[in-house]
């Protein structure tokens, strides 16, 4: 499982997409022409100060191209230096869904579609070659299913009465507002939950934005998740459901990923714990998980 620390710090931090449209096979691929620097290389710009890096690609992308995106997985990042300070951009795959209305960006004056070969010869930057072979290394047309943990909730032992209404703190509030800039890369359109308070809430904000009910299963609570069938069920979704976001609990959630990616991930996950607001994300294609990313709020 590859990990994604979503905050700026000293680092310089953007954020952008290798943004695709029809056939996946053979895709075009979209560049942007920056007139400042008069090059040609893939939408990213500066992650903003308290911003999640996913929700700063989504809107550099927006911002550069005027395309809303679906996200794919995520790529190697790119490390240089920019005026002796280290600069990290983090790409993704992105299929490209609509136009939508955006601010001009005053950096970028063209946009192009071109075929994997023109882009080869028309990009500027080693590195963005570099993207483009691990952008078509593995499928682009996966389907995302993520895998959320609920935000703080206040210390369990200071709450009086049933565990299952405890709600989110302050904390917890803000993580799930951050949840709800991070779910629209991915597009969920089914949001399953535990029964618990915490849960729900959790994926509340994003539902309310997209007026989507919450499903809630009480196999997905601490006090009843069952190993022994969890696993299978939570996979039936995962088949079954398109895009989608389960919502549950650190008790629950490491080792339901754990099987889940020993079933179908023919790659290593070492560690499968997710913190408070943390996010996993399982890019799956034909059945079979393709990609396993996870990240923080």
């Amino acid at each position: 499982m590859t990990d994604q620390q979503v905050h700026p710090t000293a680092l310089i931090h953007a954020a952008g997409a290798l943004v695709w449209r029809g056939d996946p096979a053979e895709p075009e691929i979209a560049l942007v022409h920056r007139p400042r620097f008069d090059d040609w290389t893939f939408p990213k710009g500066k992650v903003k100060a308290g911003e999640h890096v996913i929700a700063g690609a989504l809107r550099e992308v927006a911002e550069e191209t005027g395309l809303s995106v679906a996200l794919g997985r995520h790529l190697p990042p790119v490390h240089y230096l920019k005026g002796g300070r280290l600069k990290r951009v983090d790409y993704w795959a992105a299929r490209a869904v609509e136009q939508v209305a955006s601010e001009p960006s005053d950096e970028v004056d063209r946009t192009e579609w071109l075929p994997i070969e023109q882009v080869r010869s028309r990009l500027t930057y080693e590195w963005d070659g570099a993207l483009l072979r691990a952008l078509m290394a593995a499928p682009l047309d996966t389907t995302p299913f993520l895998l959320v943990r609920h935000g703080y909730a206040g210390a369990r032992h200071e709450w009086q009465g049933d565990d299952d209404l405890r709600p989110l703190d302050d904390n917890g509030v803000a993580q799930a507002a951050a949840i709800a800039t991070v779910l629209p890369g991915y597009r969920p359109g089914s949001l399953i939950s535990s029964p618990s308070k915490r849960c729900v809430q959790t994926l509340l904000p994003y539902a309310a934005t997209r007026d989507l009910p919450i499903r809630t299963e009480r196999l997905l609570s601490e006090t009843e998740y069952d190993a022994a069938h969890g696993p299978d069920m939570v996979l039936g979704w995962l088949d079954a459901e398109g895009p989608a976001a389960l919502c549950g609990h650190g008790k629950v959630l490491p080792e339901l990923i754990a099987t889940m990616t020993e079933r179908r991930y023919s790659g290593h996950v070492e560690d499968t714990h997710l913190r408070k607001g943390g996010i996993a994300v399982l890019h799956h294609k034909d059945g079979q998980v393709v990609a396993v990313e996870r990240y923080n709020t």
